[in-house]
């Protein structure tokens, strides 16, 4: 699991720092096979939203388009980290975006249901397309993914529905069974006040 790790003010800052920079050099610069990993809390999800059981009723196994969140919690020098119950994987706290719920709301959601903290949703991080999952029962899914950079407002984080069997805040420098795909998450929504990232859309010169 990942360990706490102690330290002065300014020894947290400078973890905050190289945790970004490593973080950005890590996944931004590694390739395209890196860019798109598909988080684990996507890629095996341990329960079917309602929604998503009737419309597979009328498309049975199409490509069906849905909307994610991640929620990357802050707490002083430390981010929300959750070990799944049905694949161990350590990563943040993310699920899918009901219909008619903003992305947002979700965010804020999912984090009170599967670690039982209220948190503060802060500001857009990151804005991403997944590559097609296909489902050991056949079902296909394109995620489109809403990372957002959250605060902890109040709550002992605690697995609360049995999606986690571990959940707590986290030293940043503290990430090693945290895969490329949640580091990038992670880092990419450190800095306060960063514009959104995303891809596509520009005009090749």
């Amino acid at each position: 699991m990942p360990e706490n790790a102690s330290g002065s003010s300014s020894d947290r800052s400078m973890i905050s720092l190289s945790v970004l920079t490593m973080g950005i050099a890590r996944v931004l610069t590694s390739g395209s096979r890196n860019l798109f990993i598909a988080p684990s809390g996507y890629a095996e999800p341990m329960a079917t939203p309602d929604f998503v059981l009737a419309l597979r009723e009328h498309i049975g196994h199409a490509p069906l388009p849905l909307v994610g969140t991640t929620a990357v919690v802050f707490r002083d020098e430390k981010v929300l980290l959750g070990k799944r119950a049905d694949n161990g994987a350590w990563q943040c706290i993310a699920g899918i975006v009901e219909p008619g719920e903003e992305p947002a709301d979700a965010a804020a959601r999912e984090c009170l249901e599967e670690a039982g903290v209220v948190v503060s949703v802060d500001r857009l991080a990151l804005v991403h397309q997944l590559p097609r999952i296909t489902y050991a029962n056949g079902d296909q899914v394109d995620y489109t993914d809403i990372v957002f950079r959250c605060t902890w407002v109040s709550g002992d984080p605690h697995p609360a529905d049995g999606e986690l069997i571990e959940v707590g805040f986290y030293d940043l420098a503290a990430m090693g069974e945290v895969d490329d795909a949640h580091v990038r998450r992670i880092a990419l929504a450190m800095a306060e006040d960063d514009p959104a990232h995303f891809r596509g859309g520009r005009v090749k010169r």
